[in-house]
This record gives structure tokens, C-alpha cells and sequence, in this order.
């Protein structure tokens, strides 16, 4: 069972305000190699006292095994079970009394491609998503036929011109996905940046964790 679903009963670490206290609540997603500890820091960059951050552990410090790029049969189940993560942590949320208006949707590389993959999926109005060098998933040529409406969702896009991960065309091909699907998008292309989160993208999203 495990092996079809392998992120089944992750660990979620917290940090900023108590789900109880909280305005809204924040989903960080981390990259491939990396740790919900990890992209947890993120959150030491915004002064909003107000957010709960949550983030999930995926198995093996990886969400699914192959590149974004690769056909997507190739990277299940792995990548159906990250995206069902999300989404019984959303449900358990919105029974905490968080709809989706009230939770912001991030993450960075691998995390910000399932960030941007699942919220395609599931389009309705969040609060704010924000997608650090990542880009929707699929090879060159998939189809988006994405369903639904963000009803002006404020989504953030930031990556490198040079990505070694991140073609800068995905980028562009993502954020002309969610602007036809009403979200008001906010894409920052940084020339010569390396595989990493800049100051211009934090005060960015700041601004709209404070909005």
C-alpha cells in the first residue's frame, strides 16, 4: 500500500501563530532533497504575526522522482499522493473552520511545481499563492484543461531567466494558465539568478500576506 501511496501519513511542522489565533494559514512546500524544516525558515522572512505555516514532509525528501518535465505517467504515483497531501490537509483546515480564502498555497522548486500543479487542479479563491522557481507539471505540449475560476486569487511567480531546473517558457506558460483562469498574477523574471529565493520575492509575498 505504501509503495501507492507513498507520502500516505506525512509529519506537517508548524510554526508562526496557532491554528486558533491564526488570520490565515500558510501550506509550504519543499523541494526535492529538501525538508518541511527546511522550507519552514521561509516564514522567518515575514513579519505578519498572524500566519500559521504548516509543511508537509514528502517521503524520502522528494514529492515525486523525476524531473516536472517528464511525462506525467512517469512520476506516479508519487505525484498523486503528493497532491493528495494538499488536499486532506485543505479538508482537514476547512473543518478547522480555514476555507480557501483563508490559506496560501507556497513552495519552492519541486514544491512550487506542485504548489502551482494542485491549485490548477483546484481552482477556487485562496488567499495568496506564491510559486518560487517552479512551473506547472507535464512535458512540453500538455494540454490545460484546467476547470474553474480563482476569482482573482493574487499568484506570485519568480524564477531565474537561466534556471537550471526552471525553463524560463514554463514559467511564462504557467502564468498565462492562471490568468486565464481570473487569477491577478504577479510574474518576476530575475536575470542571471541562481536556484533560489531573492529578497524582491519575500517582500513580494510579504505584501500579500499582509493584504
Amino acid at each position: 500500500m505504501r509503495r501507492q501511496d507513498p507520502h500516505a501519513n506525512p509529519s506537517i511542522l508548524q510554526a508562526g501563530a496557532p491554528i486558533n489565533e491564526a488570520r490565515i494559514v500558510a501550506v509550504l512546500l519543499h523541494g526535492r532533497g529538501a525538508t518541511a524544516q527546511d522550507i519552514l525558515t521561509l516564514s522567518q522572512e515575514f513579519s505578519a504575526r498572524d500566519v500559521a505555516y504548516l509543511a508537509p514532509q514528502a517521503a524520502g525528501n522528494t514529492w515525486y522522482p523525476y524531473s516536472f518535465l517528464m511525462p506525467i505517467e512517469q512520476n506516479e504515483p508519487s505525484l498523486s499522493s503528493a497532491l493528495k497531501v494538499i488536499a486532506n490537509l485543505l479538508a482537514s483546515l476547512a473543518d478547522q473552520g480555514f476555507p480557501a480564502n483563508r490559506i496560501a498555497l507556497m513552495g519552492f522548486s519541486q514544491g512550487a511545481c506542485l504548489t502551482l500543479e494542485f491549485a490548477a487542479r483546484h481552482a477556487q479563491r485562496y488567499a495568496l499563492i506564491a510559486a518560487f522557481s517552479g512551473g506547472l507539471i507535464g512535458p512540453p505540449g500538455t494540454t490545460r484543461g484546467y476547470s474553474g475560476s480563482f476569482d482573482g486569487t493574487p499568484v506570485f511567480l519568480g524564477c531565474s531567466d537561466v534556471d537550471p531546473h526552471i525553463p524560463v517558457e514554463r514559467v511564462h506558460e504557467s502564468a498565462e494558465v492562471f490568468t486565464r483562469m481570473s487569477a491577478v498574477v504577479d510574474k518576476r523574471i530575475y536575470r542571471h539568478m541562481g536556484h533560489t529565493i531573492n529578497e524582491d520575492e519575500t517582500d513580494a509575498v510579504e505584501a500579500l500576506l499582509r493584504a
